[in-house]
């Protein structure tokens, strides 16, 4: 049964991909897992580990806290620590 902290977690991540515009495949590759590894937790059928909190932190340059506190919180974070692309 899935507890509301990993869902909250699993909507974090969907909304972080889509701020970063990234796919399962670059985010999998990112933080040392496959494609299908990366959907399987996405999907609730595997848990996030705290070795993948860590990772996704660290890719997405939060905090585990700013991670765990929901989407809102996580995108803030990772758009006010992200500077904007450059342009050519």
């Amino acid at each position: 049964m899935e507890t509301a902290t990993e869902r909250i977690l699993r909507l974090t991540i969907a909304a972080l991909m889509t701020a970063a515009n990234e796919t399962k495949t670059q985010l999998a590759a990112s933080i040392g897992l496959t494609q299908p590894q990366v959907s399987r937790r996405q999907s609730g059928q595997t848990a996030w580990t705290l070795a993948d909190c860590d990772a996704l932190a660290t890719h997405y340059d939060i905090t585990v806290s700013e991670l765990l506190a929901g989407p809102t919180a996580a995108c803030y974070a990772f758009q006010h620590r992200t500077p904007p692309p450059s342009h050519p």
